[in-house]
């Protein structure tokens, strides 16, 4: 039996870390499914696994796991695929570290803003040092927005996926 929202800290819990990683499914920075499992494993502990078995809490941290870290892999793959070295997404990496320290600065966005900035200029800017060639370095930093896309939107598919689990098995 589900338990209430207004008098169980475990729901509370539950629902706060549904949300982060709701926003966290959209937001590079936060990894959204694996605040979307913490909060299942919230809600199994304060219903004692009724619902929610070890089988159920296993498969959904690996999708947490493999969701969460596609934007390590999904990224340069779709940049190597492209035929893009590995100086490309090595300049994606330190730009995108460099461009988040300059921006950080700046209010919640600056950091994410210098990040996203960074990664784009630094894989066009290695490009275009590489071949001279101000098409191919447009078409480098297109190919790193591509892989951002697709991690952005493995992440969100898997962080609803979760939750439609979650609600299924919690409420039906």
């Amino acid at each position: 039996m589900p338990f209430n929202l207004y008098t169980n800290p475990a729901a509370q819990l539950t629902l706060l870390l549904i949300l982060v990683g709701l926003v966290g499914a959209i937001v590079p920075v936060v990894p959204g499914s694996l605040f979307i499992w913490l909060g299942i494993l919230a809600w199994a502990i304060g219903e004692h696994f009724q619902r929610f078995d070890w089988v159920v809490l296993t498969v959904l941290g690996l999708l947490a796991l493999l969701a969460t870290f596609s934007e390590y892999w999904l990224r340069p793959l779709v940049q190597y695929r492209a035929g893009f070295g590995w100086k490309n997404i090595g300049a994606a990496i330190v730009g995108g570290f460099i461009g988040g320290f300059l921006l950080s600065e700046i209010p919640v966005l600056g950091t994410l803003v210098g990040a996203a900035l960074g990664s784009l200029l630094g894989t066009a800017a290695v490009t275009y040092l590489e071949k001279r060639n101000f098409r191919q370095a447009w078409r480098a930093a297109q190919t790193y927005l591509v892989g951002c896309a697709l991690s952005t939107a493995v992440e969100v598919a898997v962080s609803l996926v979760m939750l439609a689990i979650f609600v299924w098995r919690a409420f039906f």
